[in-house]
Formats: C-alpha cells, sequence, structure tokens
C-alpha cells in the first residue's frame, strides 16, 4: 500500500497520524502511554543530556515517550511544547539547548520524524509523503506572506524528517472531508476547528455527489481564521489564577524606591512555548536578584522553583483539568502540587467566561466575517461541525447555537476528524 494515503495533523498541542484505505476506512495510528493506547500525540520534545561512559549525549524523545522520560526524570532536562506556534515568527529562528544551537525546523523534525517511525511500525509500510493539515492563519501572522513563510518552515521540518512529498490542506477544510463521509445527502455546512493556537472556519458545500463529480471553487464560500483558541483560554487561567501566587504584580525595593516585580516574566508563564525558554541562565540571576528585594520574596521563590524544576507540563496538566471539568459543571478547584509548590482555588464559569470574553468575541468576528464577504445567510447553513479541544467550551458553543440554533450542531471524534480528513483527501487523490 502507497504512503500516499497518509493524513498527518500537526497540531499546536496534539498531533495524529491517519491511513485511508482503498475501503474507505480509514485507521488513526495509536500510541503507547502510561500502560494504555491513544491516539494523540503530544506535539512537544523532550531533551536531556545522559552521560555515556565519559560523554555527555543529548538525547531526544518526543510524544507520549517524552512526557513519561520529563515525569521520571531528576533533575529534569529541556522540555518544549508548542513549536508549531513559533513558525511564523522570523526572529526566532534557532535556540541554545545545553550549549548548543538548534534550529526550530530541526526540532519540529524531532518529534515528526518518531511519529513517522512508530506509524510505519503499526501500519507496516513506509511513509514518505503525506496530505497534511495547516491552518488558515498562523500563530503570529500577519499577513499572506507571514502564513507562506510558515507553511514554507513546516515543509522544510518535514522534509527533514523524512519526508519526500508534502501536500497541505486547510484544517477546518479536512474536518469538512471527514464531515462530508458521514452524509448521504449535499449540505452546506460550517467547520469550526478549534485547535490549542488557532481557530478556523470554512463554509462550503459537501456530498457524496459533490465528492464524486470533485470539488471546485463554487462549493467554497469562505474561510477565516483567528491566532487564538485553547491556549488564549489557558493564559487567562494563568494569569488570574497562577500568576498572583507566584509574585506577579508584587513589589520590591530597589535603591530606596518601590518598584514593580517584571511583568514579562509572566507574560511568558502564559504561554506553554515560551515557558521553556525561561529555563535561562541571565533570567534565573535576575530572579535571584529579585527574590531578594522582593517584598513577598517566598512567591519569587514558588516562580524560581516552578521554572528550575521545569514544571510546565504538570501545570499545563492541571489548567487543562480545570477548564475541562468547567465545561462539565458551573464550578471547578483548580490544583497543583508538587510538594513545594502548592496551588489551590475555585473557579466559577461565570468568572472564567468573563476572563475570556475578549477571545470569544474575537472568535465572533471572525465567523462572522465569513458570512460578510461570502453573501451567505446563517439560515442557508444545515449543519455547523465543531471539532478540536476547545469546541468543548460552553460559551464557545453558545456562539454557535445562537446563530444556528442548538439543533444544527454537530460534533464527533473531535480530536481526530481534521487527520481522517486529510487521509480521505490522500487516498482519493491516489485515485
Amino acid at each position: 500500500m502507497k504512503s500516499k494515503s497518509i493524513g498527518i495533523d500537526f497540531g499546536t498541542t496534539n498531533s495524529s497520524i491517519a491511513l485511508a484505505k482503498s475501503s474507505g476506512e480509514v485507521e488513526l495510528a495509536q500510541f503507547s502511554y502510561m500502560g494504555e493506547l491513544t491516539d494523540a500525540y503530544r506535539s512537544l520534545l523532550y531533551l536531556e543530556r545522559v552521560k555515556e561512559g565519559a560523554v555527555n549525549t543529548l538525547k531526544s524523545w518526543s510524544g507520549p515517550e517524552g512526557i513519561e522520560q520529563y515525569l521520571a526524570a531528576d533533575p529534569k532536562g529541556r522540555l518544549m511544547q508548542s513549536l508549531k506556534s513559533f513558525l511564523s515568527s522570523r526572529s526566532l529562528q534557532s535556540t541554545e539547548v545545553f550549549g548548543r544551537r538548534y534550529g526550530l525546523e530541526d526540532l519540529i523534525a524531532r518529534i515528526l520524524k518518531d511519529l513517522r517511525k512508530k506509524a510505519e511500525h503499526q501500519f507496516g509500510i513506509h511513509i514518505k509523503s503525506a496530505v497534511v493539515g495547516r491552518p488558515v492563519q498562523f500563530v503570529g501572522a500577519s499577513s499572506d506572506a507571514d502564513n507562506l513563510y510558515a507553511e514554507r518552515r513546516l515543509r522544510e521540518a518535514f522534509r527533514a524528517a523524512g519526508f519526500e512529498s508534502v501536500e497541505f490542506e486547510l484544517e477546518p477544510v479536512a474536518a469538512a472531508r471527514y464531515y462530508e463521509s458521514t452524509l448521504n445527502r449535499e449540505e452546506l455546512i460550517l467547520i469550526g476547528d478549534f485547535g490549542g493556537g488557532t481557530s478556523d472556519f470554512s463554509l462550503l458545500r459537501v456530498g457524496p455527489d459533490i465528492q464524486r463529480k470533485g470539488r471546485t471553487n463554487a462549493n467554497f464560500l469562505g474561510n477565516a481564521g483567528v491566532a487564538l483558541a485553547g491556549d488564549a483560554f489557558d493564559a487567562k487561567i494563568i494569569r488570574h489564577l497562577v500568576a498572583p501566587a507566584l509574585g506577579a504584580g508584587s513589589e520590591m525595593r530597589s535603591m530606596n524606591k518601590i518598584l514593580s516585580v517584571p511583568g514579562w516574566v509572566y507574560a511568558k508563564l502564559e504561554h506553554w512555548h515560551h515557558l521553556s525558554f525561561l529555563k535561562a541562565r541571565d533570567v534565573m540571576e535576575m530572579l535571584k536578584d529579585v527574590q531578594a528585594q522582593a517584598i513577598e520574596p517566598k512567591k519569587i521563590a514558588a516562580l524560581t522553583h516552578l521554572i528550575k524544576e521545569d514544571l510546565g507540563y504538570r501545570l499545563h496538566q492541571a489548567v487543562q483539568k480545570v477548564k475541562s471539568d468547567l465545561s462539565e459543571e458551573t464550578a471547578a478547584t483548580f490544583r497543583f502540587s508538587d510538594g513545594y509548590l502548592n496551588l489551590q482555588a475555585v473557579l466559577k464559569r461565570p468568572v472564567f467566561e468573563g476572563w475570556i470574553a475578549e477571545e470569544l468575541a474575537q472568535i465572533e468576528s471572525c465567523v462572522d466575517s465569513i458570512f460578510s464577504s461570502s453573501g451567505a445567510q446563517h439560515k442557508d447553513v444545515n449543519a455547523v461541525f465543531l471539532t478540536g479541544g476547545s469546541s468543548f467550551v460552553p460559551a464557545v458553543r453558545l456562539i454557535f447555537e445562537r446563530r444556528f440554533g442548538a439543533s444544527k450542531i454537530r460534533s464527533g471524534n473531535e480530536f481526530t476528524s481534521v487527520a481522517r480528513g486529510l487521509a480521505l483527501q490522500a487516498i482519493q487523490d491516489r485515485n
């Protein structure tokens, strides 16, 4: 079986890889994690300096293995998350890891190479080509040139990971292809794909007849995207619940003056893909000086501990847990503890929704822009298919229920629908 039937959703937070068969069946690669199987491959890279004889060797692990290695390590190495979020940045070309510089594309390639090898082993094929998802709007992109630059860097990462051919498709369009496979009639659908870093939308006509005859430009009414999603919601939880306990907004004495503790550290703390970069010598020296002058030194000590011990992943899990709980309950308790740092607070859903009101407004505006530019009416939409982790957030779903009615909201395979759709496109292209 040729590998052209492979679809890869390389996400900001999680990735998945699917194989479409000639029968139309789609198989998801699964990965071992903590004794169980999961089809979500965490898009992270863990690097550790390991002594082999008299030589220090830098080793890396990604995905579930990277998490397990990180959790078991003492002392911790370097954990990198959300690397996809840097692709549009022309200022971030490389980073230093244990005294050596590594390009962003090389670091991403390490994740993709591991993902490819594990899928090859499971599927029993050599994977050299794939249809790969990309967001409508990359994180940090402010122009078409930025998006093309990010796409080019992502293509280079795939090539460095051993892929000879890569075709890109918009992630919401891929989700639409998956949804289309469940239909027996034509529909006008709105796709909402909520990832870790981006929220993307496509308005298009789908159905078996359209798939059989071949899609034309007339079937696509519009695409739009905004570079915020789950990570932006997480950032607000960090800002309001976590950062104050770590000294955000506190003061320090310097030269007989009362000054605010530097706020830029807490801005970095809000973003997982920036957190690992705080573990640098100059930052740690700065925090040592701040702690010595801080009016609340214990809070700065807690911040230093969080960074030094590279606890970003565990903090991220705690944030994800409370956010998930709030999707089911009107109040939830945030808990984070590692024996030194202990944080606990009750968070009510209306308060959380107030924190993310600005992001919700941007998502609403993005959705409305598709209808303004296409001339389509809300009443013309037959179904709204929501996918991705943040599609579970009640305030997000309410945006679509208000416009289209709850009866039109569809969901299913929220974390793998993009990969499934990409694989279906790959098998269709092959035929």
